[in-house]
């Protein structure tokens, strides 16, 4: 079959198959049903990716680059009509979601830059042959992606995928369906055919794309997941990369503006109502600046409840799972000075929330909670701070707040996370690329080194033959 010569829809490999029901979040009202790919879907997205895999993998890199500009072009075109489905079916605003899908753009670009740069080593060896390492695309990568910024880090994965001439089958998260295939449809017609290709569910598509032979599996959600995907890896022999949950600290030090500090915990903890994978999850702030900081953290969250700037969350599924974790905090002892209730009327709202009085014991404190919620420990000295903001299984990021040269020092050789951030909670020089340690995930994630995680290194040593020697003269 002549696959150039069909339809957007089917290069999407999604089918008739069970339909995956949207609800606005704001309304709760029934938005539509989309279509979920069934076995055989799956099984003929990985045929095509692998006849697919080899003529791109033998694509010059700059002609690889130069279609990835055209994706990104495509990408800009379409910015309004995602950042609507992102909207309906997300709750994520407008400019919030227009501003994920520039950074996806940005992120194509950067690629598309970077791809035709990437390369090997040269090696020191014997002076009369040649040592050096050559890149080589895996063959198939499979993508499972998250639904909190579906675009920007979606185009992350499919960048550093494509640029590197790997294949790609792109699953994006079920909560986010429509938008996931019209992404698909925007990128899949600047590359060859089955060079991108999309499928649509949940869980159980997911599994079988992680047993359908791909060469690498990039998972970015819940640990929970996450942890299955490793396995996975380990029985296919598949190359796994993986960004998972977090439970990022915040730590403030005696020496630093305690209102200042509240705006910065406020951002880190409302914005995208705390839906975001490096959201501050939990706050250890010094004895000596504690009450004005957290004065400071009420009026904060005050101030969004009564304009309505908090978004729902993405379903009522998700903001039952916040409130669990609020109402198990409240039960052992913790105080919801704002917030921390489910409010009436339709869709899923959740009040941007603030617990003080908080302890190890509560989940709030050792889980992510992915919600508008910010619980304060208030700790005795910088130094018991750290220790606290060190433990748990998570080591995604953590941030800290403070004046003091040493301090800072200290908790970069410390804290045991991917990112540590110092004196702001999120921004970066862009191309940063971590490792998340412990439930947190493995692996570089975005920037160059994204490049080599979907790349294998092969050796190269090349000599010269010896010389033939003349027989001698009788």
């Amino acid at each position: 079959m002549d696959t150039q010569a069909m339809p957007i829809a089917a290069q999407t490999a999604s089918s008739d198959g069970t339909g995956i029901v949207i609800r606005d979040p704001r309304t709760g009202d029934f938005l539509w049903s989309v279509h979920e790919s069934e076995p055989g879907d799956v099984a003929n997205a990985a045929k095509l990716a692998r006849k697919a895999a080899g003529g791109w993998a033998a694509t010059p890199a700059a002609e690889r680059g130069a279609k990835l500009h055209a994706a990104a072009r495509a990408l800009d075109a379409a910015r309004a009509e995602l950042a609507g489905l992102n909207s309906s079916e997300t709750g994520r605003p407008v400019n919030e979601a227009l501003a994920g899908i520039d950074a996806g753009v940005s992120t194509l670009v950067q690629y598309a830059e970077l791809g035709p740069v990437h390369r090997g080593h040269s090696l020191l060896g014997n002076r009369f042959a040649s040592d050096y390492t050559v890149a080589e695309p895996r063959g198939v990568a499979v993508l499972l992606t998250p639904w909190n910024d579906p675009v920007a880090v979606a185009c992350g994965l499919i960048g550093a995928a494509l640029i590197t001439g790997n294949a790609v089958i792109h699953k994006p998260s079920e909560r986010c369906p429509r938008l996931g295939e019209a992404l698909g449809e925007v990128l899949a017609p600047s590359f060859p055919p089955g060079v991108l290709l999309t499928v649509s569910g949940g869980a159980g598509v997911g599994s079988l794309l992680t047993q359908a032979g791909a060469d690498v599996i990039a998972h970015v959600g819940s640990s929970a997941a996450g942890a299955q995907i490793a396995e996975a890896g380990v029985l296919t022999g598949a190359h796994v990369i993986r960004e998972n949950g977090g439970n990022d600290p915040l730590l403030v030090d005696r020496d630093v503006d305690p209102l200042w500090a509240a705006e910065q915990a406020a951002i880190g903890a409302f914005s995208n109502s705390g839906q975001i994978c490096t959201s501050v999850e939990r706050i250890y702030v010094h004895a000596d600046v504690a009450h004005r900081f957290c004065a400071a953290l009420e009026a904060e969250a005050a101030l969004r409840n009564n304009k309505g700037s908090v978004a729902p969350l993405v379903d009522t599924r998700m903001r039952d799972e916040v409130h669990a974790q609020v109402a198990q905090a409240r039960e052992l002892g913790a105080h919801a000075v704002e917030g921390g209730s489910v409010p009436e009327g339709p869709g899923a709202f959740y009040p941007a929330t603030v617990l003080l009085e908080c302890n190890d014991a509560m989940e709030v404190m050792t889980e992510e909670t992915f919600g508008p919620v910010a619980p304060v420990q208030v700790v005795a000295s910088f130094e018991e701070g750290l220790r606290r903001a060190a433990g748990g299984r998570y080591g995604l990021a953590a941030t800290v707040l403070t004046g003091n040269i040493a301090h800072a020092q200290q908790a970069i050789a410390t804290l045991p996370v991917g990112t540590v951030k110092i004196n702001a909670v999120f921004g970066g020089a862009p191309g940063g690329s971590a490792q998340p340690r412990g439930a947190s995930g493995h692996g570089f994630g975005y920037g160059p080194e994204l490049m080599d995680e979907f790349s294998r290194v092969k050796v190269v040593h090349l000599a010269a033959p010896p010389q033939k020697t003349e027989p001698a003269a009788s």
